[in-house]
């Protein structure tokens, strides 16, 4: 059987600008949730994305449901595709890829395996998954969910959530708190270029961290309690 819906609200063009400023990494920094597990890796170097999660569930081996969401996205669509645990079946390659493109998606998440990687690689389209595979899906009929809630790298994503992913890791969350979450971590992101402007003065950075400080006050804590627990 097949559940077909409709295509979520695009994320504002303006909040997915603002969003990929900002790196995952230093949003990890603060934020906790919605972070996919590290199996989900990219295939690519030096590119960061946001766009508007488009939900896929593909169990098996029917492949008809990844064609199909290809066809449907649109310009700023990020696919995200739940295998339902399967990791022995690639759910997308070359072809899929190139369709994408035309399309307009900026990237694909497979909670599962891809085959192609040269080609994807050549045609553009970001693609983070758990692996690869020479084996691949089938078009079967025998069914598929479109724009519905999933689960990809352990995480929930709903369709019309925004992600925003890297070779670091992928990231989704709200629309509601991109705004809040990105301003954040684009004030950190300048931070840290003081910080390396103070080590290049030639300060140290646990001292610029206040790292060295928390340790020191440890151990004279620690020294403190066992001068006490002597007397």
């Amino acid at each position: 059987m097949y559940v077909l819906n409709a295509l979520p609200r695009p994320v504002d063009p303006e909040l997915l600008s603002l969003l990929v400023q900002a790196e995952p990494a230093v949003i990890g920094h603060f934020r906790y949730t919605g972070f996919m597990c590290p199996a989900i890796k990219a295939h690519f170097q030096d590119r960061r994305i946001a766009g508007t999660a488009v939900t896929v569930r593909v169990p098996g081996m029917d492949g008809a449901m990844v064609h199909y969401a290809v066809g449907q996205a649109r310009p700023g669509d990020f696919l995200i595709i739940d295998r339902c645990g399967d990791e022995s079946i690639a759910a997308m390659g070359g072809a899929v890829a190139y369709a994408a493109r035309a399309a307009g998606v900026v990237g694909v998440i497979v909670d599962g395996l891809v085959t192609d990687l040269g080609e994807l690689r050549q045609y553009g389209v970001p693609v983070w998954s758990r692996g690869t595979s020479a084996v691949t899906v089938k078009t079967l009929g025998l069914g598929g969910d479109f724009c519905v809630p999933v689960t990809c790298g352990g995480v929930a994503v709903q369709p019309g959530d925004a992600v925003l992913a890297d070779e670091n890791g992928v990231l989704v969350l709200p629309a509601a708190d991109i705004e809040a979450s990105a301003r954040r971590a684009l004030q950190m992101m300048s931070d840290e270029k003081k910080t390396l402007a103070r080590i290049d003065a030639g300060e140290k950075y646990p001292d610029i961290m206040g790292s060295s400080k928390v340790i020191q006050d440890v151990i004279a804590a620690a020294a403190a309690a066992a001068s006490v627990a002597s007397k």
